[in-house]
């Protein structure tokens, strides 16, 4: 398991089967949850995670594709797409300047 420290998350990419969808409303709710911090929230399709991201969000279905297609880039994996408290941790952890566990 990986981590990354919070000062160092400037981009965070949920990447998902099409890059729409589901992933378009954790997007909305990450945003809203991370409001006023210097973080940007995309979503793209697992295949076409950018180089720049500095955190991988994923459904646990998509991880292993999505650290093969971002080696190198911590990759937090979910559950479930609303209220999974993986979402929460993160938002607190970037509140806090914890680090956050890949």
């Amino acid at each position: 398991m990986s981590a990354i420290a919070a000062a160092d998350v400037h981009k965070i990419v949920l990447a998902c089967e099409a890059g729409m969808g589901s992933s378009a409303l954790v997007v909305s709710q990450l945003k809203r949850q991370l409001a006023g911090l210097p973080v940007t929230v995309e979503h793209t399709s697992v295949t076409r995670i950018p180089a720049d991201a500095d955190l991988v969000i994923c459904h646990r279905s998509l991880a292993e594709r999505a650290r093969q297609v971002a080696p190198g880039h911590p990759v937090v994996a979910f559950d479930t797409f609303i209220g999974d408290p993986v979402f929460a941790r993160i938002a607190e952890a970037l509140r806090s300047g914890a680090a956050i566990e890949a």
